[in-house]
């Protein structure tokens, strides 16, 4: 057993309709990441979107793979979106979009 902790990072990132919060979780042989604006959340697969959903919340999802997981929130920048809430696809995000545009998105829904 490792007596490492897991990381856990939050930092600002600045996008063309404003700002948001990039989220990084790591542990062993897990991580996940996010970007977080306050209309809603661009995440990867680790979100359920219908429990979201049931919320009205607005939550667009990238999913990475083993090969090449999504561990920072930068890398959800060129990420494609697979799946959302409706809340998400109402502020006109949609499937295949990038992770950038999603967030433009949401940004652009809070003015």
């Amino acid at each position: 057993m490792s007596d490492a902790l897991p990381r856990s990072t939050i930092r600002p990132l600045q996008f063309e309709n404003g700002s948001a919060i990039g989220i990084s979780n790591r542990w062993n042989q897990g991580q996940y990441c996010s970007i977080l604006t306050a209309t809603g959340i661009v995440g990867c697969g680790i979100y359920d979107v219908h429990t979201a959903g049931e919320f009205g919340q607005a939550i667009a999802i990238a999913r990475g793979t083993p090969a090449n997981p999504l561990v920072e929130p930068e890398d959800l920048f060129d990420a494609r979106i697979v799946d959302m809430t409706p809340r998400a696809r109402e502020l006109g995000i949609t499937i295949g979009m990038s992770g950038r545009e999603a967030v433009e998105k949401l940004l652009a829904a809070e003015s």
